[in-house]
C-alpha cells in the first residue's frame, strides 16, 4: 500500500510541478484591453499586441507573488525528488513524509502567491481596466494547488499505512 498511495503522491507531484512551472513562467495571468488592443501580463513581464517589455512599475505584490511562486516550486521539487528517492532507498517512511510535507508547503506557498495576486487585480487592476479576465497561467496555478495538496495528502497517507503496517514490537507477558 505504500508504493500505491507513494506512487499516486509522486505522480500529482510532477503534475504539480510542471503546472507551478508553467504558470510562474508564462505571461497570461491576466488579459485586458488597452487602449483598444488585446493586452495580457504575466509575473515578469506585460505584453501588446505580441510585443513584450518588462513590467514598468516595481510594486511590492508582484514581487511577493513571484517570490511565493518561486519557493512554491522549489518546495514542490523537493517533495517529487524525496518521493521518488522514497522507492529507491531503504529509508522509505522518513522521505516520503518528507516529500508530503514538502508538497503541503508548496500547495500552501501557491496559495498565499494567488490569494495576493488575485486580491491585488481585483481591487487596482479591476478598477484600471474595465474589459478584463484572468487568463490560462492563472488558472493553472489554481489546478497545479490542488494537485500539490492533493501530492501530499498521498504522501503523508503512504507514510500513515507504512507505520500502522510495521510489525509490532514483541512484549511477553510474565
Amino acid at each position: 500500500m505504500l508504493y500505491t498511495l507513494a506512487g499516486g503522491g509522486t505522480l500529482c507531484g510532477v503534475a504539480a510541478l510542471v503546472l507551478l512551472i508553467v504558470s510562474t513562467a508564462t505571461d497570461f495571468w491576466m488579459q485586458y484591453r488597452y487602449s483598444g488592443a488585446l493586452a495580457n501580463q504575466g509575473l515578469w513581464r506585460f505584453c501588446i499586441n505580441h510585443k513584450c517589455h518588462a513590467h514598468t512599475m516595481t510594486v511590492a505584490f508582484w514581487d511577493a507573488t513571484r517570490a511565493f511562486m518561486l519557493l512554491s516550486v522549489l518546495s514542490c521539487f523537493t517533495g517529487v525528488l524525496l518521493g521518488l528517492t522514497a522507492f529507491v532507498n531503504g529509508t522509505k517512511g522518513k522521505r516520503v513524509r518528507t516529500g508530503g510535507i514538502a508538497l503541503l508547503l508548496s500547495g500552501f506557498l501557491a496559495l498565499l502567491a494567488l490569494a495576493i495576486y488575485t486580491g491585488v487585480t481585483v481591487n487596482f487592476f479591476g478598477k484600471r481596466f474595465l474589459d478584463w479576465r484572468f487568463s490560462w497561467s492563472y488558472i493553472l496555478g489554481w489546478v497545479a494547488i490542488i494537485l500539490s495538496f492533493a501530492a501530499g495528502a498521498f504522501q503523508l497517507g503512504a507514510y500513515q499505512k507504512n507505520i500502522a503496517e510495521l510489525p509490532s514490537p514483541n512484549v511477553q507477558e510474565t
